[in-house]
């Protein structure tokens, strides 16, 4: 991390994020108030999530990531920014969306870009499995979007089939198409851009809970 990125956890860790204890969390109580809420998985730096958040005080946005540097970088913009719609987990996804975060919390779940694993001997490390749609399903509400995103064409494939074989989900692309436009509401992110330049296809998906 940066020294800038390290005093971010210092100083605005406690006024952005929170650590998990058993209990589930109260997001009226976290945010302040309540409002459509929209939650990011493995949000990188943040560029997407900044983006929305600034474009939509209405909202609030949950970010769920890992990678410490990604987080203070996120801190130290949202604090420039003066955001106060954004809160931040530094915690394994697949608990927070089966245990810390409450049912039918989100109007939409943002998984951008993960990590393809493209050797097959790592296909299992992928996120998008039948397990992970479920939970996914569990946090969401009724009639609310499962958005998803990929410059790997096998990946796109594959997170199509596991979709495709859920219960809790319609595919939301028009016409019976396999992929949705880019939404507005998605921003085009460097990491998007630079994978455009290598002559990577990026496919959106957009799945509607039952």
């Amino acid at each position: 991390m940066t020294v800038a990125q390290e005093r971010a956890w210092q100083t605005l860790w406690p006024r952005y994020g929170r650590e998990l204890d058993a209990n589930t969390i109260d997001l009226d109580l976290w945010f302040g108030r309540h409002a459509r809420r929209v939650v990011e998985i493995g949000f990188g730096n943040g560029e997407s999530l900044l983006a929305l958040a600034a474009m939509h005080p209405d909202q609030d946005f949950l970010g769920i990531e890992v990678h410490r540097p990604g987080i203070g970088h996120l801190l130290l913009k949202c604090a420039e920014l003066g955001l106060t719609n954004v809160r931040v987990l530094c915690h394994d996804a697949m608990e927070c969306l089966g245990t810390h975060l409450p049912a039918y919390a989100f109007a939409e779940v943002l998984l951008y870009f993960p990590d393809p694993w493209p050797k097959k001997r790592h296909h299992k490390r992928r996120i998008v499995q039948p397990a992970f749609v479920a939970l996914a399903a569990r946090v969401l509400e009724p009639g609310g979007v499962l958005r998803l995103a990929t410059d790997w064409s096998p990946y796109a494939e594959h997170m199509r089939d596991v979709l495709e074989a859920s219960e809790d989900f319609v595919n939301a692309a028009p016409d019976g198409a396999p992929w949705v436009s880019r939404p507005e509401s998605r921003p085009q992110t460097r990491f998007e851009r630079r994978g455009q330049r290598l002559g990577h296809e990026v496919r959106d998906l957009a799945y509607r809970r039952r």
